[in-house]
C-alpha cells in the first residue's frame, strides 16, 4: 500500500512573547509531517531550535533525506537508525504512531503500554523580564498550582522574590537555560530552597554537569540541556535528580519513551517538557506525561492561536488528546 509524505512549515503567533535568558520570540515555527497511507492520515510536528542548530529549512531538507525510505514504508525502527535524535524525526515518529493507530484502531497510547491516559497537570511559564513584569505575570496566573519561572543569573532573586509575592500559594519551578554561574549556584539553589521552588531546571551550562556531582542540592536539579536520549543518560547519575524528557530532543516519541523508563530505572525522576509548538506537538507528550512527576506541556496556552482541532486545558488541567488531533 503506498505512502506519501508531505511537509509543511507553519506559523503561530504568541500570546505577547516567550523570553528565556537566550532572547524573545514572539511566533512559534513549527513543522508539520503528515504521511497519507490507505485511508489512513498520520500527522507529527516539531519546533526547530536553534540552541541545537537546527532551523525550519534544515529539518525540512532532513525530512526530505529520508522521503525515499518514508514513502517505501520505513516503520519506527527503521526511522531510528535513519536519522539521529533531533526535531525532524521527532516530527517523522510521531506522525508514524498516528498513522499506526489511524490503520490499525488501536490507540497510540495503548500501544505504548498504556492502558489509560489521565489528565495532567500541566505548569503555566512566567517569561523572563524584570520583576515588576514578573510578579504582574504571576498574579495573573495566581490560580494557577504549577508555575515555572524563566530566569537569566544577574537579578534572579530579586525575579524570584517577586514571582513568589504575586503567586504566594502555586508550585514553582526554576528554569535557568543554561545562565548560572558555577560560583553563584550554592547562592542561588539556596534562594530557591527559601522561597519554596520544588525544582530547577538546567542550572548550568550543558558540559558542566561535573560541578553538580560535589555541590549540595537542596532543591531537586532537573537536566535539560543536558540530556537528549538514552545515549547521553548514564554521566547524569549523582549529578542530577531529575531529567526533562522532550519529544523535539529524543527524536520522538518512541525514544522519548525508551529514555523515561531507563531513567526511572536508575532513579530519576521525569519531567515531561516542550518546546513552544502546538496542540499537535503537545498530543504524543502526553503519554510522557503519564510516567512524569512534573509536567510542562503549556505551549498552546502561550500561543495566540493554536490548530484545530486542538487540546482541551481546563485550567492547567490538559485533557488526553481526542483521536482526531492524534493517536
Amino acid at each position: 500500500m503506498k505512502r506519501k509524505l508531505s511537509v509543511a512549515i507553519e506559523t503561530y503567533p504568541i500570546a505577547g512573547s516567550f523570553v528565556i535568558s537566550r532572547g524573545a520570540k514572539t511566533e512559534a515555527v513549527v513543522v508539520t509531517a503528515t504521511l497519507v497511507q490507505g485511508g489512513g492520515v498520520g500527522r507529527g510536528e516539531c519546533v526547530p531550535y536553534a540552541r541545537y542548530g537546527e532551523s525550519a529549512e534544515s529539518v525540512v531538507a532532513t525530512i526530505e533525506g529520508a522521503r525515499e525510505a518514508l514513502e517505501a514504508g520505513a516503520d519506527r525502527a527503521a526511522l531510528q537508525r535513519l536519522l539521529p535524535a533531533g526535531a525532524a524525526r521527532n516530527a517523522l515518529d510521531c506522525a508514524l504512531w498516528d498513522l499506526e493507530a489511524k490503520l490499525s484502531g488501536v490507540p497510540a497510547h495503548v500501544a505504548a503500554g498504556f492502558e489509560t491516559l489521565s489528565p495532567l497537570v500541566t505548569a503555566f511559564t512566567i517569561s523572563l523580564g524584570a520583576p515588576d513584569q514578573m510578579r504582574a505575570a504571576a498574579e495573573r496566573a495566581a490560580d494557577r498550582p504549577l508555575l515555572k519561572i524563566k530566569l537569566a543569573g544577574e537579578g534572579d532573586e530579586a525575579r524570584l522574590a517577586a514571582v513568589r509575592a504575586g503567586a504566594p500559594n502555586s508550585a514553582l519551578i526554576v528554569d535557568a537555560n543554561e545562565a548560572w554561574a558555577a560560583e553563584s549556584l550554592p547562592r542561588q539553589l539556596a534562594a530557591c530552597a527559601d522561597y519554596g521552588v520544588s525544582l530547577v531546571e538546567q542550572p548550568l551550562p550543558a558540559g558542566r554537569d561535573d560541578i553538580l556531582a560535589t555541590m549540595p542540592r537542596p532543591v531537586p536539579i532537573c537536566a535539560d540541556e543536558s540530556v537528549h536520549d538514552r545515549a547521553s543518560l548514564a554521566p547524569l547519575k549523582g549529578r542530577y535528580d531529575a531529567i526533562n524528557v522532550k519529544l523535539d530532543k529524543t527524536g520522538g516519541l518512541t525514544e522519548a519513551l525508551a529514555l523515561a523508563r531507563a531513567a526511572q530505572e536508575m532513579g530519576f525522576s521525569i519531567m515531561a517538557g516542550c518546546m513552544v509548538g502546538t496542540s499537535l506537538a503537545m498530543a504524543p507528550a502526553v503519554l510522557v506525561g503519564q510516567m512524569a512527576s512534573f509536567v510542562d506541556l503549556d505551549g498552546p496556552l502561550l500561543l495566540a492561536r493554536d490548530r484545530v482541532p486542538g487540546l482541551s486545558y481546563e485550567g492547567s488541567t490538559l485533557m488526553p488528546p481526542a483521536s482526531e488531533l492524534w493517536g
